[in-house]
């Protein structure tokens, strides 16, 4: 395969060592991502058996957002500093060892205690995954590997509900978590055995006032946008969300405050000089908040509106990750020929047309699988073609050094957009559909929002296509 082949020249590692450490990441990304989104089907089964109400069994998922958020900027820094190797290491031995502890949990609060454990752990993972791949694979390769990536990275998200249901029918919930302890050991000797540890040594103390700064940050901004989903009536939410985003806000500002003195910067500011870098950043963050409301809104629209049944329902996605499996590769290796940005933006344009779709869809009869099954292909294709170019635009717009800074970016723009992205449908709904009327229409609302999330990415990718490279 031309993935592993070697030319004179080529950065990174040799064909085979190039293999062995593109497995580990495969597979320790596979495990971080399903265990972010499988668990929501678990919700309701793990509540009844532990005898706990439902919205105290939400932070069985919350928890691990909430931790994963907070360190990602965190690790992102200290891969500069131990290496990619050791922090991988660390990140699959930690999320191995959670996922033991979750599935020997009895109470709610043990688990939870073992889920925020195990979102340390994945975020030491999906911060430096891209920038280990950049490390590993040679230039003219990039854009191929990181479209593969991606597709695993959005495959995963789509189809986890569908295979969390199905274990769920054949097992018990513990399952979904003792299944990461072969796949983490498999990962973990991989990763030893051919991931390089190159390390820069500090040249001061490693910034801990700006690792709270950006904890506080990351964090305040997932409890605002999580407060809507707390019991209480929409003022007290509000109030809620205020406060916390008050926190966060604050806290970002001393953090940019604290990044223009500190004499080791935990996340360099001038990262984002890159007008290309910011531009992509940005990009990726408002194509993936409307990937966020289209994940939550559709269930809704097809159980509550259509009547479909909860397992139906999960396989009426199936054609979103068909459309990406087969767009992504294809993105990738046009991307290495031709402008990265230019191929996103036509991806996202397929994406906003196919978003478009589906918000048009009938809500006042059942619309027909296969009508969905088109619409949904189109959003699949369009966001294969564009995420890949996208993050290789990111990284290739951030020297080698700063590679791992940029993946951590990558990965806080990907979790916020999709938090951002379900927290307002859980806005929408609280507000138009308190009691599970009107549900049609806070769907419906989702949806073009959503819509517009995806065109203020194309206008935000648009602008970077006459740009040079800094």
């Amino acid at each position: 395969m031309e993935l592993f082949s070697t030319r004179s020249g080529d950065e990174g590692l040799a064909g085979r060592e190039r293999a062995l450490a593109m497995a580990a990441v495969m597979t320790s990304t596979t495990m971080a991502v399903f265990d972010g989104a499988i668990v929501n089907v678990a919700l309701p089964p793990i509540a009844h058996a532990l005898a706990v109400p439902a919205q105290s069994a939400v932070w069985v998922a919350n928890g691990y957002l909430l931790s994963a958020a907070m360190t990602l900027a965190i690790f992102a820094a200290l891969a500069r500093r131990v290496g990619f190797r050791t922090l991988f290491a660390f990140g699959l031995s930690l999320f191995t060892l959670a996922s033991l502890g979750c599935a020997l949990s009895s109470s709610l609060s043990t688990l939870t205690g073992w889920r925020i454990v195990q979102g340390i752990g994945g975020a030491a993972t999906l911060s430096i995954a891209p920038a280990i791949l950049r490390s590993v694979f040679p230039t003219r390769l990039l854009g191929r590997i990181l479209g593969l990536h991606a597709l695993l990275i959005a495959t995963s998200t789509a189809i986890a509900p569908v295979l969390g249901g199905t274990l769920l029918e054949a097992l018990s919930w513990q399952w979904l978590f003792a299944i990461n302890i072969p796949l983490g050991a498999i990962a973990l000797t991989l990763t030893l055995q051919a991931i390089p540890n190159n390390s820069t040594p500090g040249r001061g103390p490693f910034d801990i006032a700006g690792a709270a700064l950006s904890a506080l940050m990351l964090g305040g901004f997932i409890m605002a946008a999580n407060a809507f989903s707390r019991p209480g009536s929409p003022q007290t939410q509000l109030w809620i969300a205020a406060g916390y985003g008050g926190v966060a806000m604050a806290a970002g500002l001393l953090f940019i405050w604290r990044q223009r003195r500190a004499p080791q910067q935990l996340m360099p500011l001038e990262l984002f000089a890159s007008a290309r870098f910011s531009l992509a950043a940005l990009t990726s963050l408002a194509s993936f908040v409307s990937q966020g409301m289209t994940f939550i809104a559709l269930p809704f629209l097809f159980q509550s509106v259509y009547g479909y049944s909860v397992f139906t329902s999960a396989l009426l996605f199936t054609p979103w990750p068909l459309g990406i499996m087969l767009a992504a590769p294809h993105a990738g290796r046009l991307a290495d020929r031709y402008p990265a940005a230019l191929i996103s933006t036509l991806g996202l344009g397929i994406f906003t047309l196919g978003l478009t779709l589906l918000a048009l869809l009938p809500d006042q009869a059942q619309a027909q699988a296969w009508d969905i099954g088109i619409r949904s292909l189109v959003c699949g294709l369009g966001f294969g073609f564009f995420q890949s170019p996208n993050n290789r635009e990111m990284l290739a717009n951030a020297s080698r050094e700063n590679s791992g800074y940029a993946s951590g970016v990558l990965a806080i723009m990907r979790t916020f957009g999709q938090c951002l992205g379900g927290a307002l449908v859980g806005v929408i709904l609280a507000v138009l559909a308190p009691a599970g009327a009107q549900a049609a229409g806070a769907v419906r609302l989702s949806l073009w929002i959503a819509v517009l999330a995806t065109v203020l990415a194309l206008l935000f990718s648009l602008s970077r296509i006459r740009k040079q490279p800094d």
